[in-house]
């Protein structure tokens, strides 16, 4: 092979080698190319169901709100009939001291029940997240939990109180407190912190169970809960929810 020969076979596998590159880039680029539309498609149509969803959440939550004003219509309804009822029974009570025994003992049930108003002396407990300490890592170190409200309405009922109430919403024997975020939910109703605990019974009794040296109010103290008592000489619960 001569010099003339060899020159043009390296020139040839020079460019050989050029195809071969530029092949290889093109079908890197045309790779990415292809990989970035199956992407941007897939997130779009991600995004198209994350709308659906939304709007029909959105729908779920207007008809739960209508359903839920129209519950406390129907509740009102119903405990001015049982509020009509009752003035009833009270004129029925005084054609006989018989039915007058009866009423007043149906009276009774309903006020263990929580199906009507009660009124009586007691103390309310107020409860409230403690003041913020920069040096404590754990914010649930200084919030107010359901564990904590359970001390409290624990003690009361132990100490003879005959209702409780939480911001206004009576207990019942069946009542459930679950701790949700910020809030705690009473019987499914949400209520934000400070948490006031209403309780009717003998006021003495029910303040001296609470400040009993070691007992409840020094536990929630050293749990950095904001604790305030206060007897009162009448307090006013509200029929149960739903009753």
């Amino acid at each position: 092979m001569n010099k003339r020969e060899l020159n043009r076979l390296k020139k040839k596998l020079k460019v050989t080698g050029n195809h071969v590159i530029f092949s290889l880039v093109f079908l890197v680029l045309g790779y990415i190319i292809a990989f970035s539309y199956h992407q941007t498609k897939s997130e779009f149509d991600n995004t198209a169901i994350t709308g659906k969803q939304w709007e029909r959440d959105l729908e779920l939550r207007n008809q739960l709100v209508q359903l839920e004003e129209k519950n406390r219509s129907l509740q009102k309804e119903l405990n001015d009939k049982q509020e009509r009822v009752r003035e009833i029974e009270k004129e029925m009570s005084q054609e006989a001291q018989v039915y007058f025994n009866l009423a007043e003992d149906a009276e009774k049930y309903r006020m263990y029940l929580g199906k009507v108003k009660v009124k009586g002396q007691g103390v309310e407990v107020t409860l409230a997240d403690g003041d913020y300490n920069p040096e404590e890592v754990n914010v649930n170190n200084y919030i107010v939990h359901e564990h904590h409200v359970f001390k409290v309405i624990n003690e009361l009922y132990i100490s003879g109180a005959s209702a409780i109430a939480i911001n206004g919403q009576r207990l019942s024997h069946n009542s459930y407190i679950l701790c949700n975020g910020p809030v705690i939910e009473v019987d499914g109703y949400q209520h934000p912190a400070p948490f006031v605990i209403s309780a009717i019974g003998d006021g003495d009794v029910l303040a001296s169970a609470l400040n009993l040296t070691g007992g409840v109010k020094d536990s929630l103290v050293n749990d950095n809960i904001l604790f305030t008592l206060e007897k009162k000489a009448e307090i006013t619960l509200e029929p149960l929810l739903g009753s």
